[in-house]
């Protein structure tokens, strides 16, 4: 484009092609009008950072854990049960979630694997996948793969692997979905570049943090590529639809694909027009929530309760929005309200207006209601009112057993697979894994999420050894700590009180009671954290040790493996 050209197209406003078939709001752009570069992506931003979530006690995880249920709104093949898996071409079926995982295209460790905040739930970037490829898949970069070098996983769909030259913003290896796909993941990073410019990032692979355009320019490059090459199509159309209905927002790089093109593309410097969708001409319109939609509880014990906020955002509204919880059903108690009224004020504002709805069952079982809602300016398209459905499940108080914790496999100098076991015919929502590494005398604890009964530990060789334990857990509650697993360089590793060992220890009533085939000089005793709780020198045969409560590592000057107590 000419210097003419260019400065003309700076000032004026170009009109924007939106996706055919695809549901949009009116109005629901309008924001976008005139802007360009880093005022446009922030202005994409403000519409799709803010949308309906479940917000529970427990945090975000025993949502996500339930998601099974929601990805058969959008992640199955038309007309069939079969879940449509974007990372391998193994056939599974709904209802059941077995043999898959619920993967972050985006991966969780790049904003630091916080389960609290909103893209950890967010379904924009949740694929349902199988479990092999995504422990392939790891935390990598998306990227072309050097098959002049051997691959690091191939399963016929993706592909793990060495980086091509100039790729991989430093990672060992890149992520190559298959080529039918790859506009799917672009579009899909684009979206989380924007909705989540605002975190710091931990891994910077292809991201950087509070800086435009957010995107590395390698992944930038790629990315248009495989958005550019692999166009929008009535699956991702279908699944964009799928997803405002449940959580109230869109992913604007499938509506609008040309976008792309004006934030980091052959656009960039020209201003985003919307077109017709983008307006209403000044009508008001209640973008969100959706009239007919499910608006879902993470799944709760009886006597306990879950939050989900429903968004309300729009524009011109005239007059304050009203809502109530109908009483045709016999549930209906079990739902609550703080407010009745929502401010027309708040509708309108960018950040829209965050509804908190409580649920808390009194009987196990699906309980429905209908929160209707009503104002002057949706009287004439909903006389009766609009309508949300609300969807809660209740549970029995689970009861948890202990993990058995087993011993690690595929151990190499940089990784190995954590592994445990509980009783087959138990539900479990997520393991969770607390990983304990000594670097140079420093003790180093973390805590690490599963949903399957295998984690694969990355980092290795950045600790001298390290142990692991885990917790299973069902509805916000947990289930007592398995014993320490211990892991070393060369593959050694054990677990509780080992026979072979100089000395074992047992719990007694207010602590513990050493039992040594010879006397020692020294023992020492942490506790989970790594603390030094008790040193003890000149110890012999039955020695006992007052403890208070809890799980303690006991080792001694002798002892090549350290024991585990817990202590009641």
């Amino acid at each position: 484009m000419n210097t003419i050209l260019r400065t003309f197209a700076i000032v004026a406003v170009a009109a924007a092609t939106p996706s055919a078939l695809a549901v949009i709001p009116a109005g629901y752009y309008s924001t976008l009008k005139g802007k360009a570069d880093a005022e446009l992506k922030t202005a994409v931003y403000n519409i799709i950072s803010n949308f309906t979530h479940p917000t529970d006690a427990n945090g975000y995880n025993s949502t996500y854990y339930g998601l099974s249920s929601t990805f058969q709104q959008t992640d199955l093949y038309p007309n069939s049960n079969r879940w449509w898996d974007m990372y391998s071409d193994k056939v599974f079926y709904a209802p059941s979630f077995s043999g898959l995982n619920r993967e972050h295209s985006f991966p969780k460790s790049w904003w630091g694997g916080d389960t609290n905040i909103p893209p950890y739930i967010d379904l924009n970037h949740l694929y349902p996948s199988e479990r092999d490829a995504n422990m392939a898949k790891s935390n990598y970069p998306l990227g072309e793969v050097d098959h002049n070098y051997t691959l690091k996983f191939f399963n016929g769909v993706s592909t793990v692997g060495y980086p091509v030259q100039g790729q991989g913003g430093g990672a060992n290896y890149v992520f190559e979905p298959d080529d039918v796909y790859k506009g799917d993941f672009a579009r899909t990073y684009f979206y989380m570049a924007t909705a989540y410019q605002n975190l710091t990032w931990k891994y910077t692979y292809m991201v950087s943090s509070n800086t435009y355009p957010t995107l590395s320019s390698w992944a930038v490059e790629l990315l248009l590529k495989w958005h550019r090459d692999d166009p929008v199509d009535d699956k991702e159309i279908n699944r964009n639809d799928a997803v405002y209905r449940i959580q109230n927002n869109r992913n604007p790089f499938i509506d609008y694909p040309d976008l792309a093109e004006y934030i980091w593309g052959r656009h960039k410097g020209e201003a985003f027009d919307p077109g017709a969708s983008g307006s209403t001409g000044g009508e008001p319109e209640l973008f969100t929530p959706v009239h007919d939609m499910e608006l879902a509880f993470a799944d709760v014990a009886v006597g306990k309760s879950a939050v989900s906020e429903l968004v309300f955002r729009g524009q011109d509204l005239t007059a304050d929005l009203y809502v109530t919880i109908s009483k045709r059903s016999d549930n209906y108690e079990m739902f609550s309200l703080p407010v009745t009224t929502i401010s027309k004020t708040a509708v309108n504002s960018t950040a829209g207006y965050r509804l908190p709805v409580k649920y808390t069952p009194t009987a196990e079982g699906e309980h429905n209601v209908r929160l209707i809602i009503t104002g002057a300016d949706i009287e004439a398209q909903y006389p009766t009112g609009m309508g949300v459905n609300l969807v809660g499940h209740a549970f029995p108080v689970p009861t948890l057993s202990r993990p058995v914790v087993e011993a690690p496999t595929d151990i190499t100098s940089t990784s190995y697979v954590a592994n445990w076991s509980v009783p087959q015919d138990e539900t479990i929502d997520y393991w969770l894994v607390t990983r304990t590494r000594y670097v140079d005398g420093e003790t180093i604890v973390e805590t690490l999420e599963s949903e399957s009964s295998s984690l694969l530990i990355e980092g290795f060789d950045e600790s001298d050894y390290e142990c692991y334990s885990v917790k299973s857990s069902r509805l916000g509650y947990f289930s007592e700590e398995s014993d320490i697993m211990w892991v070393r360089h060369g593959g050694v590793q054990g677990i509780g009180v080992d026979a072979t060992q100089p000395f074992s220890a047992m719990a007694i009533d207010g602590g513990v009671r050493l039992m040594l085939s010879q006397p020692q000089s020294l023992c020492t005793i942490y506790d989970m954290t790594g603390r030094v709780v008790k040193t003890i020198t000149d110890v012999t045969n039955n020695t006992e040790v007052s403890l208070t409560p809890g799980a303690y590592i006991i080792a001694t000057d002798l002892c090549v493996t350290p024991v585990t107590v817990v202590v009641r």
